[in-house]
């Protein structure tokens, strides 16, 4: 079976192989619904990636202020050797570029505890189980108030960095929500030009239409 367009009304050839043909604007009719189609669906997601891109920004804006996390100051940047962020000296935690700054500022922080070490790496248990053990055996009280101090020293490193590195990812999971928006924010405006687009189209088809019909 072949199939091919022409301008007059719908005929059959018996000769050889039967021939539909199909009217222009028969065909132009379908392509126009489906452009219309297009169109609404695009503006449709358009929307709805703006109104998570927005969601994603008051989300992130309303938490961060929520905190109350503001910079240091230009010159104890400068004195920490934190040049970098001199660009948010004095500024309020509020978007997500600054809560990724303001997590790099606290990493820095976290390195100097421990010589690098998580959390999760330091054996305090163990250094308060040796505690335990030097007094069940009965070492000097010089022996066991060493371990002790040992101990403190490590249950004191585990407990900040536990607090250092949960404040670090709630801000990374803050600049997360925020790239997320960026996103949404950009592909809205992708499907927003896509809908103009065939909207265009559309109009050109019916006065493509129209023009044949006169």
């Amino acid at each position: 079976m072949t199939v091919s367009t022409e301008e007059g009304p719908v005929t059959a050839n018996h000769d050889d192989h039967e021939v539909v043909r199909l009217p222009r604007r028969t065909i132009d009719k379908v392509l126009v619904g489906f452009g219309l189609i297009a169109a609404i669906v695009f503006a449709a997601a358009g929307g709805l990636l703006t109104w998570g891109a927005n969601f994603a920004d008051d989300y992130v804006h309303d938490e961060l202020s929520s905190q109350n996390v503001f910079f240091p100051d230009e010159a104890s940047l400068e004195e920490e050797g934190r040049g970098d962020l001199v660009d948010h000296a004095g500024e309020q935690v509020t978007t997500g570029p600054q809560a990724e700054a303001y997590a790099s500022y606290i990493g820095g922080h976290l390195d100097d505890i421990a010589g690098g070490l998580t959390y999760a790496e330091i054996d305090d248990r163990g250094a308060a189980q040796a505690v335990v053990d030097a007094e069940e055996s009965g070492a000097s009280e010089a022996e066991i108030a060493d371990l002790q101090a040992t101990a403190d020293e490590l249950r004191g490193q585990r407990d900040s960095l536990f607090r250092g590195e949960t404040l670090r990812g709630l801000l990374l999971s803050s600049y997360a929500w925020s790239t997320m928006g960026r996103i949404a924010g950009i592909a809205a405006w992708v499907a927003f030009a896509a809908a103009a687009l065939m909207a265009a189209l559309v109009v050109a088809g019916i006065v493509h239409l129209a023009r044949q019909k006169a």
